[in-house]
């Protein structure tokens, strides 16, 4: 799909897993959440929700998020805007020493006109990332690709409202080489195995205090 396409708006998708200590009080864990929804007030936030993880489909102990943010942004160049800004590092200092670990991965993606910037309250998000194998050929990526883009014509495509996709090119992603978001009202759990070497399945409900900007 060309950036130059008249039937599509370019989007930055940006997702971050936290896996918080488990000894952390839940008063903690509710002031993380409050102060990443607050990070809507920065100018070049278009769209942010941030809350728990409904549930973590894994296929390793080793990616046993328990929290995520998923905002989006009009260029890179508003990304790394957000990510310098005063407000966002301050967060960074005061609430990531409560986590175990965290990842990140962003990617540009090209929503079909008319497809909304906001997820709305309620809505189920199927969060997937795949890590490719490294000695795949273009072409081989490519299948990874197109049948992830694939899936909203497919067999379970009634379910699914929008889906965003593509390589990921943040280098805090842990290898993994692929980002996608279905927004939807069933699941598609299809994956080309012998095409990867990991896989990480999310499911997220959006949380009914709406975090957008207009």
């Amino acid at each position: 799909m060309s950036s130059s396409s008249s039937s599509s708006t370019q989007t930055i998708e940006h997702i971050v897993l936290f896996k918080v200590n488990e000894q952390i009080e839940p008063t903690k864990i509710n002031t993380m959440l409050n102060r990443l929804n607050n990070l809507i007030s920065l100018d070049q936030v278009l769209y942010l929700t941030a809350g728990p993880i409904f549930r973590n489909k894994s296929d390793s102990s080793l990616y046993n998020f328990i929290h995520l943010l998923h905002s989006r942004y009009k260029s890179k160049e508003d990304l790394n805007a957000y990510g310098i800004h005063p407000d966002h590092q301050s967060f960074k200092e005061s609430v990531l020493p409560i986590c175990d670990d965290k990842m990140t991965v962003d990617w540009v993606s090209y929503l079909e006109n008319g497809s909304s910037l906001v997820v709305k309250p309620g809505s189920g998000m199927i969060i997937t990332f795949l890590k490719s194998k490294e000695e795949l050929s273009e072409t081989e990526n490519g299948v990874v690709l197109d049948t992830i883009g694939g899936i909203k014509n497919g067999v379970r495509g009634e379910f699914i409202e929008q889906i965003s996709f593509r390589e990921n090119f943040c280098g805090r992603a842990k290898g993994f080489t692929v980002g996608s978001i279905a927004v939807c009202r069933g699941m598609e759990e299809k994956i080309l195995r012998d095409l990867l070497d990991g896989v990480i399945f999310l499911d997220y409900v959006v949380p009914n205090s709406l975090s957008v900007r207009f």
